[in-house]
């Protein structure tokens, strides 16, 4: 039998509950706390008054309630837990009181960060403190080792425990956030007659979406509204092909490993994606808009190639980008 763990992280991704899973493969007693879940109307109201909407007029007090707020909830989740190991995922809303409470009660301690750590707000002690630090940037942890901090790098992953049911999308699929970069990329793309279909509460129309991500005007793309994990894997799966585009990143996102999980074609802005995939066979690589519209158009021309490229990225994803294969990482870089 393996030890008792606890995963904490935030519930959007799904990252934490995939982690849990595959720990749970290895033999391990796990329980997750999403520490920002907000599962009923009220809780997501609240959410918007006590919290988002100080922010959005100019007032620090949104952002320091729900830090507290948050930090409260882990360490009472910490507590009933007890576990000999917390993972914590991304965890930058998460005060000292938290580590201290780890500390206390013997849990050893691994942050695992899928961000950049400019993009996030860990106070450097934070990252000095834990006895296992992950991160999924290369450029960080080289940055970290020479800080003196010792930094294991892992990638992001796919989770296969879900079952794949493709949904015929006779469109190019975007999943994800509507960055500027990313919305130039698919409004291109329509530009070209390609067709599109982009998903998510950034790109929806729907008047709620509007409102909860407090922006009333949107692109004019085909759009739906946010899907579960396994909604996204099925889209994916039947679709012309997805664009994964990123932004200022070195690390690859969860959609590099998911598109080739649910055995779709990937489009994707990042020529080291090689380290993973092999370009042209496994994934199809663009560094200018011309090759990406040129490489969506021969998808829509020629389905055969899309389809072979979709598999082959489907069979080097269960064989080594799966989130048990990371898992066991951590069960060797954990101590």
């Amino acid at each position: 039998m393996g030890e008792r763990v606890l995963v904490v992280g935030p519930a959007f991704h799904g990252y934490s509950e995939s982690l849990a899973t595959a720990l749970r493969v290895l033999d391990h007693e796990v329980a997750t706390h999403p520490y920002d879940l907000y599962a009923t109307v009220g809780d997501k109201l609240r959410n918007k008054v006590r919290y988002e909407l100080p922010e959005r007029l100019g007032r620090p007090e949104g952002d320091r309630r729900r830090r507290q707020d948050l930090t409260v909830r882990a360490i009472a989740a910490l507590r009933a837990a007890r576990p000999d190991a917390v993972v914590v995922i991304r965890g930058d809303l998460l005060g000292a009181d938290f580590w201290q409470t780890a500390e206390a009660l013997k849990a050893r301690t691994v942050l695992w960060l899928y961000d950049e750590l400019r993009r996030m707000e860990h106070d450097p002690e934070t990252l000095r403190r834990v006895d296992t630090l992950i991160t999924y940037s290369p450029l960080d942890a080289e940055s970290l080792r020479a800080s003196g901090v010792e930094t294991h790098c892992i990638a992001n992953a796919f989770d296969d425990t879900y079952e794949i049911r493709p949904e015929p999308v006779e469109s190019f699929l975007f999943v994800g956030a509507r960055y500027p970069n990313r919305q130039r990329a698919v409004e291109r793309l329509v530009a070209a007659d390609v067709p599109v279909l982009a998903v998510g509460r950034d790109w929806s129309h729907h008047l709620f979406d509007r409102l909860r991500t407090w922006q009333l005007a949107r692109p004019d793309v085909p759009a739906r509204r946010d899907v579960s994990r396994s909604e996204a894997y099925n889209l994916m799966a039947g679709a012309l092909g997805s664009l994964n585009i990123h932004t200022d990143q070195d690390g690859f996102t969860m959609r590099t490993f998911e598109t080739g999980g649910a055995g779709g074609l990937q489009l994707i802005d990042r020529p080291d994606v090689s380290e993973f995939y092999d370009p042209g066979t496994e994934v199809a690589v663009f560094t200018s808009e011309e090759e990406m519209v040129e490489l969506a158009r021969r998808a829509v021309a020629d389905r055969s190639w899309a389809r072979k490229i979709g598999e082959a990225a489907r069979r080097r994803t269960l064989a080594e980008h799966t989130f048990v294969r990371r898992a066991r990482k951590l069960e060797q870089v954990w101590g």
